[in-house]
Order: C-alpha cells, then sequence, then structure tokens
C-alpha cells in the first residue's frame, strides 16, 4: 500500500493538487482527502495537519482496502469519475515533454518515410514517371479510373462552381440518363482535390495526376501516423509505434490496395477511420486530461463525419464499430457520460453526412441508425441495469440486449417502409446465399459472390502474417488480453469493488476501456475477415497495432506474471526490461530478414505494359466520334471513359444495384444469345459500339461471366453433377468473329488486336446471305 504523507500546512499551500490526488488515490473516506482540484470548480482548501493524521488513521485501519472502492454508484447515475490534473514537478514534466516531443516526431517520421516509400514504388512499378499521359491513366486498374475522369473534368471546367454544378446534373457519362455523379459514385474527394489544386496555384508546379496521387499518398502517411499514435497511446511507449509501422510496412499486400488502384474510395476514406479509431482510443483512456478529452472528441467527431462523407460503405464498418462500443457500455466498462458523447458523434455525424450526399436514403435505413436508436431508448427506460446482484445483472443484460436489437429492428422496418431502399432487398438475398441459407440462378448475386472482395480467405493470407511472426504473437497478446476482460467483466457483473486508481504492478490489463474496445474490435473485425477477404484491410492494419501495443505494454506483462505467480525482486524493473527488449528482438529480426527485400522492390520491378489496351484508347480517340456511346465490361469501360470521355452503358460501382443490372444486359454479348436478341439490348441502351474482350469470352469454367449467364438465362442446368443445354444459338462473342450472317446484318468489326474487338452497332439493318 502506498504510504499515505502529509506536510505542514504552511507547506501544502503550492502543492495542494498533488496530496489532494494522493487521498483520492488512497481512497479515504474523509472529506478533506477526497478533495482534488476540480478543472471546473476550480482548485480545492489547503490540507490541513489534522486532516492528514485522521486520514492515516482511516487508511491503516481499513488495511488499505479502502483501495478498492467502486465508483459504480456514479456510474449508475450517467456520470464518471473525472482524471484529476496532477502538478508534475518541473524535472518531471521536462522528461514527459521530451519523450512526447520524440514521439510525435517518431509517428511523422514513420508516416513521411512511408509516403515516400509508396511513391517510389509506384513509380519503379508502372516506369510512371517515363510514360504518356495516356499510359499512365491506363495504369489505374479494376475501373478506378473512372473517379480521376471525374477530378480531370473539375479541372478542365472555367470554374469551380460550373464543374460542380455539371457533375450533379451530368449526362455525359451513362447513356440515355442524367445523374448526379457526386451523390452516385461518393465524388467528394474529387471535387476537394480540384478545389484545393485551383487554390493553391499548383498547376504552375506540379501535374494533375501527381497532385493526385501525392494527395493519396499523402493520406496513407496519415493511416500510418495514426497507427502509431494508437499503439502509443495503449502502451505508453512509441517503440510499440515503430513495431506496428514494420508490420505494416511489411504486410503491405494484405493492409492496403494503395499500390493496387489509387482512385479507390477507401484508400481516400481508411486513413480517417484510422484517425477515428486513433482518437477513439485516447478518449475512451481513463488517464487523459479534460483537454485532451476535448482534444479526442472533436477529432473523433470531425474523422467520424469525413468518414461517412467520402466511402459508401462506410456506415457498414461504423456499424461493426457501434457494435464494439455497445458490448463495452452493456458490460459496464466504459463510463455512461462517455457512451452518451460518442453517440452524439455517431448521430450528428449521420446527419451532416445525410445533408451533404443530398439526402441519401442509405443512411437513414443503415443498420447503425437502427442500432443508435435502439441504444439510446433502451438506455432512457433501464437506467438500473448496472446496479444488483450478479443474476439480476445477467437477467437484465439478456433483457438489454434483446430490447436494443427489437427495438433496432422495429425501426430499421419502418424506415424502410417510409423512405423504400432500393438495395435492402438485394443485400439480404445476398447474405442468404453466402451463408448457404439458399440458393440463386440471378447473375447479380453470384456475381459479387465471385468477386474476391467476397471470398473467403485462402491459406497463403494466413501463412504471409505468420511468416512475418505477426499473427503469433497476436494470438498470445489477444487470449492475454481477452482473459483479463473477461475477468473485469465478471466483477463488474458481481458488484466486486474496483480500484479508482490503478497502478503498475496491479497488472490488470483488463480493466483499461481502450484494451476492452480493442479486444472486441479484433474479434467482430476478425470474424469477419474469416468469411470476406476485403475485410482483411479492416483487420490486418489493427492486427499490426494490437501486436506491436501487447508485446511493449508492461500492464500486459505484469498480468502475466500475477497469473503466473512469478515471483521476483522488482517485477516493475523485470517487466520494464522484458518490455523493451522483447520488440527490440522482433524488430531487429524484422529489419534484417525483410530491409533487404523492401529494398529489392524498389530496385527490381517488372514492367507493366498494356500495349493492347493503349492501341484499343488510341483507335477511339482517333476514330470515334466524340458523342458514341461504348458498351463493355464495366471495369473496360470505366478506362475508356477516363481516356476518351465517351458515353458509356455502364460504370464499375457494385453498390448500386440499378447499375449492376446494366451491367447484366451488357455482359449478354458473352451468352448463348442470337444476334437479334443483343441487337435489341444495345439499342435499347443507346450504344453505338460494343467491346468484347477476349479474355472473358475463353473464360474457364467455374467463377467465369459465361457460366453465370448461362445459369441465369436458363440455358444450362446443372442437376446432380450433370449439365444440361437448353439453348439453340451459340455463344455470341464467339459467333460474331466468323462475319457470317446475320451477325453481320447488326454489326460490323471496325476493330481487333490480340486482345479486343470492337464492333459498330448499325443503325441500319442490312439483311444480306
Amino acid at each position: 500500500m502506498t504510504e499515505l504523507r502529509c506536510r505542514k500546512t504552511e507547506t501544502l499551500d503550492g502543492n495542494s493538487d498533488e496530496e489532494g490526488e494522493r487521498g483520492v488515490q488512497e481512497g479515504g473516506p474523509t472529506e478533506e482527502v477526497q478533495q482534488t482540484e476540480d478543472p471546473v470548480a476550480g482548485p480545492s482548501e489547503p490540507l490541513t495537519e489534522s486532516s492528514c493524521a485522521e486520514a492515516e488513521n482511516l487508511v491503516q485501519e481499513d488495511g488499505g482496502e479502502k483501495e478498492e472502492d467502486d465508483p459504480k454508484q456514479e456510474e449508475s447515475n450517467g456520470t464518471s469519475v473525472k482524471a484529476p490534473q496532477i502538478s508534475l514537478p518541473p524535472s518531471s514534466f521536462l522528461q514527459h515533454l521530451v519523450r512526447v516531443f520524440f514521439g510525435c516526431l517518431a509517428a511523422v517520421s514513420c508516416g513521411m518515410l512511408y509516403a515516400v516509400y509508396l511513391s517510389t514504388y509506384h513509380d519503379r512499378k508502372f516506369w510512371f514517371s517515363k510514360r504518356q499521359e495516356l499510359e499512365r491513366e491506363i495504369t489505374f486498374q479494376e475501373g478506378s479510373g473512372l473517379y480521376y475522369y471525374y477530378y480531370k473534368r473539375m479541372l478542365a471546367a472555367p470554374s469551380f462552381e460550373r464543374g460542380f454544378y455539371e457533375l450533379m446534373v451530368d449526362n455525359r457519362t451513362l447513356s440515355g440518363e442524367t445523374i448526379n455523379a457526386v451523390e452516385r459514385l461518393s465524388l467528394y474527394p474529387e471535387i476537394i482535390t480540384s478545389f484545393v489544386y485551383r487554390v493553391t496555384g499548383s498547376q504552375d508546379f506540379v501535374e494533375p495526376i501527381y497532385f493526385y496521387m501525392g494527395a493519396v499518398f499523402g493520406l496513407q502517411a496519415v493511416c500510418v501516423t495514426a497507427l502509431f499514435v494508437c499503439s502509443w497511446v495503449m502502451s505508453g511507449r512509441w517503440l510499440a509505434g515503430m513495431l506496428a509501422v514494420a508490420w505494416y510496412v511489411i504486410n503491405r499486400p494484405d493492409t492496403t490496395k494503395v499500390d493496387l488502384a489509387i482512385p479507390l474510395r477507401e484508400n481516400w476514406a481508411l486513413p480517417y477511420f484510422s484517425c477515428q479509431v486513433a482518437a477513439l482510443t485516447g478518449f475512451l483512456s481513463n488517464n487523459i486530461s479534460s483537454a485532451t478529452e476535448m482534444f479526442c472528441f472533436l477529432a473523433m467527431s470531425a474523422t467520424t463525419f469525413t468518414f461517412l462523407l467520402l466511402w459508401e460503405h462506410s456506415h457498414y464498418v461504423l456499424f461493426v464499430q457501434g457494435l464494439c462500443l455497445f458490448l463495452l457500455d452493456s458490460f459496464d466498462l466504459v463510463p455512461s457520460r462517455k457512451m452518451a458523447d460518442i453517440h452524439k458523434v455517431y448521430l450528428s455525424s449521420l446527419f451532416l453526412a445525410y445533408l451533404f450526399q443530398f439526402q441519401n436514403p442509405a443512411l437513414l435505413s443503415s443498420p447503425l441508425l437502427s442500432l443508435l436508436i435502439g441504444s439510446v431508448l433502451v438506455r432512457y427506460f433501464q437506467q438500473k441495469m448496472k446496479i444488483g446482484p450478479l443474476v439480476a445483472r445477467v437477467m437484465k443484460l439478456f433483457l438489454h440486449f434483446h430490447l436494443v436489437f427489437y427495438t433496432a429492428i422495429t425501426f430499421s422496418y419502418l424506415v424502410k417502409k417510409l423512405v423504400p431502399a432500393g438495395d435492402a432487398e438485394f443485400i439480404l438475398k445476398f447474405l442468404e446465399v453466402k451463408f448457404l441459407l439458399n440458393t440463386t440462378t440471378d447473375f447479380v448475386t453470384n456475381l459479387l459472390l465471385c468477386q474476391d472482395g467476397f471470398q473467403k480467405p485462402g491459406q497463403d493470407f494466413f501463412l504471409r502474417l505468420t511468416q512475418t511472426s505477426v499473427l503469433p504473437f497476436y494470438f498470445l497478446v489477444l487470449t492475454v488480453c481477452l482473459l483479463s476482460t473477461s475477468q473485469t467483466i465478471y466483477r463488474k457483473l458481481s458488484g466486486k469493488p474496483m480500484k479508482t486508481s490503478r497502478r503498475q504492478e496491479d497488472g490488470r490489463i483488463g480493466e483499461k476501456p481502450e484494451v476492452n474496445y480493442h479486444v472486441f474490435h479484433m474479434l467482430l473485425f476478425g470474424g469477419l475477415t474469416m468469411l470476406f477477404d476485403g475485410m482483411k484491410y479492416l483487420w490486418t492494419p489493427y492486427v499490426c497495432m494490437f501486436t506491436a501495443f501487447g508485446i511493449c505494454s508492461p500492464d500486459l506483462w505484469m498480468t502475466v506474471f500475477r497469473w503466473l505467480k512469478l515471483r521476483s525482486m522488482n517485477p516493475v524493473v523485470l517487466i520494464l526490461i522484458l518490455s523493451t527488449a522483447v520488440p527490440t528482438i522482433i524488430g531487429f529480426s524484422l529489419w534484417r530478414e525483410y530491409c533487404p527485400r523492401v529494398l529489392t522492390e524498389l530496385s527490381d520491378l517488372p514492367e507493366f505494359y498494356d500495349p493492347d489496351t493503349v492501341e484499343l484508347i488510341s483507335w477511339i480517340r482517333s476514330n470515334a466520334p466524340a458523342m458514341a456511346v461504348f458498351a463493355g465490361s464495366p471495369q473496360l469501360l470505366g478506362t475508356v471513359k477516363l481516356c476518351s470521355s465517351s458515353v458509356v452503358t455502364s460504370l464499375p460501382l457494385y453498390s448500386d444495384i440499378n447499375l449492376l443490372k446494366r451491367n447484366e444486359d451488357t455482359y449478354q454479348v458473352y451468352a448463348l444469345r442470337s444476334a437479334e436478341e443483343i441487337y435489341k439490348i444495345l439499342t435499347s441502351q443507346k450504344a453505338n459500339y460494343i467491346i468484347i474482350e477476349e479474355s472473358i469470352c475463353t473464360e474457364f469454367k467455374g467463377c467465369s461471366i459465361k457460366d453465370m449467364l448461362d445459369i441465369s438465362n436458363g440455358h444450362v442446368i446443372y442437376d446432380k453433377g450433370e449439365i444440361y443445354s437448353f439453348s439453340k444459338h451459340g455463344r455470341f462473342c464467339h459467333k460474331i468473329k466468323m462475319n457470317y450472317s446475320p451477325y453481320t446484318n447488326y454489326f460490323t468489326r471496325v476493330f481487333w488486336n490480340r486482345s479486343y474487338h470492337v464492333y459498330k452497332v448499325n443503325s441500319v439493318i442490312s439483311f444480306q446471305y
């Protein structure tokens, strides 16, 4: 037990804060000892000599057990005990300031070095600086070039206001439709970047494409810095941040998609999510001042809103995060006051995003909003949920879960009845098929299920994480934190007293709210990653951060020592040595093994070049009319739109059910269809040219476009391992290449190479045999 020391009255005038803080830590019940400096009310009265003596007697009588007084009475009423402000001696304050300075310097340096690494890697991979503009734009893969097209269009407009208006009333993208491209494609990144490019006069110093890429790489630097800070805040040591960044960079293929397709929405949005998680981590911490708490609150508010604004799927990610916080609140692991503040952040961010996204109905029917409404309403009527014996608490907890989810589902049902969302039914159908609860022949559903992001992760993913040593250490850290969190939950539900102040030798890592949150975060996002490979970009970065925190955390080492009941003369010194030596050894081994590999990546990269696509785009630019409409696969049309500005029939966007239906119609050129049927489909979309890709037409069986179309059209049926075909027509993409009637009556080939065949849709049908 820490000794309660008292001073003379005349010496306490300048140290009332320090003595008041010590009184709270010792848990003395007298009013004089409990007086601390309230950041709102002001400093407390100085302690007298008699009050200190009285406090000593009371602490001695209690045998030190008063340390474990539980502030649950305040918690049950929705209030929490704020961390008192501690006046540090000048030498300690200077040491703290130096540590913070060097930690921030290391965090920013890691972020900047990572941005330089990404830029160098991208330039060497695509030989970007040595390419012409057309060849550079073709390097934007997976149809992501469509987003860069709108950035170019904003810069080409006579003014920013005019360009923004043209995007809101866009009739130059989809044939036969006028769309609000800002709402439909989430174009705020391009709008903001083009605005900054204009107002800063950067056109005199840097090319637009380099400015655009620099903005994305800069955000990746922010993401790395946020992970560094998050690990640093949780462990208290910036060595953890450096280890987290090292693992993040080494596992780059599983932590980011920025080197595959720079303009993707998640490359713009996920750095803000990393900042939001870092701010949330700091906000949940108990040992922070009121000013730091307010800063974290404001940072969390700004990043949550920005995250919702930049990515159409962000509210699903925040829903999973909301579930983590809901569990945290239900198990009484976080002060009620802070949960109320977090609810305010979510609700205000959703409201602002709803306005900025032109009253997007998807936000009204989002599961996040339903969960928030359910939590707030049930919490209002269940104010005494967190008091009572164990059995009563458990029963109240189950009732709480039931009421919250019942209210959330009811609210979601009512919203969908009042504000119909076209994709809600489709998402439910997709999940049923994904979890083998149903089967379907629907092309769109099967197309999404065949996307790599919706597949289960392969064994090579776990093998890569194991080879970099992050996965084995992750399981060890998660196990310790999960067990310690379970102990804390049991103590909370049992009504056992909890300590109002924690010491390092206590060894209870599970009593930290920020650690509890990340345990639930890792479990929920990890479970989703086991089902969807695309979720690994939301899970793996935090695996690196969480593992680095655990290895470098003295609290975690002390927790293990207490469980193993290891006797040591000075356990604090031992855990400080281990929490420094172990990450240092890991870092040195990673440096020795992977630093040469990273340097080799930068010095020896294969050249990426696509001459067939370059030839196709060059032909379109020089031979096709300016107002021509092209049909083809969505990924290729994204590149066509970027490089030629031609109108297209569909877009590479998988979150819009209407566009997915248009894609199905365009894909019929690879089905068992007649020339007349294809001609009617293309003319209904007002297409002038159709581009047939050799890679799709000759695809192997399995997850191929051809097979999915045949099943959806009913041309092929699989029954007990047998295949039955019911179409009297051959495959259109094969038959049209033979150049005989009736295909030549409807279509005329105007361009071809090894990869592409372009046919003009005849405006006048010629019946020549």
